[in-house]
């Protein structure tokens, strides 16, 4: 099975991701409007809030691998103060913002890139892969394709009802 890349994904995208062996397929053409570049995240007293990371121009049928990240908004700021306001009052925060912080520190140009490393972050989270001083041991490898066979998974569950992993690994760690 392939999945697309997501923006930190609902928890049934990473049981797939943690249960096979999956591939992420980068040659499919770009679709708006989806978890590739959004997510819903949950706060304690259970409010939503929607966060998407704005994309330069897409052309049409352009492929997911040539996707580019804008930065004429103040994008990176804003999601983490969503997250940090979300989040901060949950027993994993003090420990797993060290690790998320930096990606919005620093740009990125490819949004699959990002996503890559956003995904290997809740990975290592889920795997119990990080050590006391905070870094990731033996970060898993996500394998790109480019073998897109017009099913992907969001075929098959419904993803935009769905809250980002992130609630999950806040609220109850790994």
């Amino acid at each position: 099975m392939t999945l697309p890349t997501a923006y930190w994904a609902p928890v049934s995208y990473f049981d797939c991701l943690t249960d096979n062996d999956i591939e992420i397929e980068v040659c499919e053409s770009f679709e708006k409007q989806t978890f590739r570049n959004r997510c819903l995240i949950t706060d304690l007293q259970g409010r939503l809030t929607r966060l998407s990371i704005p994309l330069k121009k897409v052309e049409h049928k352009q492929l997911t691998r040539d996707i580019q990240i804008s930065y004429q908004s103040a994008w990176q700021h804003q999601h983490w103060m969503a997250l940090r306001s979300a989040y901060e009052h949950t027993p994993f925060f003090l420990y797993y913002a060290d690790l998320i912080r930096p990606l919005y520190e620093q740009p990125t140009k490819w949004l699959i890139d990002l996503n890559d490393n956003l995904t290997q972050i809740a990975l290592a989270i889920i795997e119990r892969r990080i050590e006391p001083n905070g870094h990731i041991h033996n970060p898993r490898t996500l394998n790109h394709t480019c073998e897109w066979q017009g099913l992907t998974w969001t075929d098959q569950h419904e993803w935009q009802t769905q809250t980002s992993i992130l609630d999950r690994l806040m609220q109850e760690g790994a």
